[in-house]
């Protein structure tokens, strides 16, 4: 069995507050509508997952910070962009 490496992008997750929790960032300011929301874990950006238009959640992780969470009631999990995998 080969041991799994830690992600080295965890080391970019920071305790976090969302910054607008009331939906997506962008979108709120843009008028757009979004399906999910991710939070980003460096910054608190909130941001619109893959299966919305925009997909600002992608665009910010590839601008900035990789490492984001669900904020879907129910789902507990943490999403490493450049790696496309769970963390």
């Amino acid at each position: 069995m080969i041991p799994r490496i830690p992600d080295p992008h965890l080391a970019l997750v920071r305790p976090v507050r969302a910054r607008t929790p009331q939906g997506c960032e962008e979108c709120l300011s843009l008028g757009t509508p979004w399906v999910h929301l991710r939070l980003c874990l460096s910054c608190g950006h909130v941001g619109c997952c893959d299966s919305s238009p925009m997909r600002h959640a992608r665009a910010h992780a590839t601008e900035l910070h990789p490492i984001v969470r669900s904020m879907e009631l129910g789902e507990d999990w943490r999403w490493c962009y450049p790696h496309e995998t769970f963390v």
